[in-house]
């Protein structure tokens, strides 16, 4: 079945590996059928300061956000590729997220979950979480618990309603390993073609 794929470049530069995969994935999710659109956070002009904290009078999005929270809104798989800088997002990703998040159409107050958390309103949408670090994989489970992953899928994509989140991890992206970018690659078309 044909999906509505979005897939987010996160890395704030105009090339990168993540780019390289996006457009990958992107290439061979159309080529098996499926909705695509893609965006390159390199390529969005806007404010990443969401103003004060508080859900009161926010600030109006510009025209690139209020495209990208339609994107989200409009998909049935949202996929994200990001660099892991600092153990976490880069800033105009996080600037990103905490703009187009927004209260109201991503998530409510008005309601709640069984346990009390505000509701989600991206439930029935898939997600897929593409990171690349110079960190090995097994070191950021083992020093850091995971916590980008726990983030992303509880905090993040799971606190609005993305489920479930998979994962997919390449290391290392700064000096990768001959033939390491080939593979990942051939792995986004694979993953492209099934929306996965």
């Amino acid at each position: 079945m044909a999906k509505r794929i979005f897939i987010l470049n996160g890395h704030p530069g105009p090339d990168s590996i993540t780019r390289q995969a996006m457009e990958r994935y992107a290439m061979a999710a159309r080529a098996a059928g499926h909705e695509v659109r893609l965006s390159q956070l390199h390529d969005l002009t806007f404010d990443p300061d969401r103003g004060k904290a508080g859900y009161d009078s926010p600030k109006p999005l510009e025209p690139v956000l209020e495209e990208s929270l339609g994107n989200l809104e409009w998909c049935t798989h949202f996929v994200l590729a990001f660099p892991l800088w600092w153990g976490g997002f880069p800033a105009k990703l996080k600037g990103w997220i905490d703009r187009v998040l927004a209260i109201g159409r991503t998530f409510t107050t008005r309601e709640t979950t069984p346990i009390g958390l505000p509701k989600p309103l991206l439930t029935g949408r898939t997600a897929r979480v593409v990171i690349t670090s110079d960190t090995p994989r097994s070191f950021l489970w083992l020093a850091y618990h995971d916590a980008i992953r726990h983030q992303i899928k509880g905090q993040v994509l799971g606190f609005v309603g993305f489920k479930p989140v998979k994962f997919t991890f390449f290391a290392p992206a700064s000096d990768p390993k001959p033939g390491s970018v080939d593979k990942l690659l051939a792995q986004m078309d694979r993953l492209g073609r099934d929306a996965a």
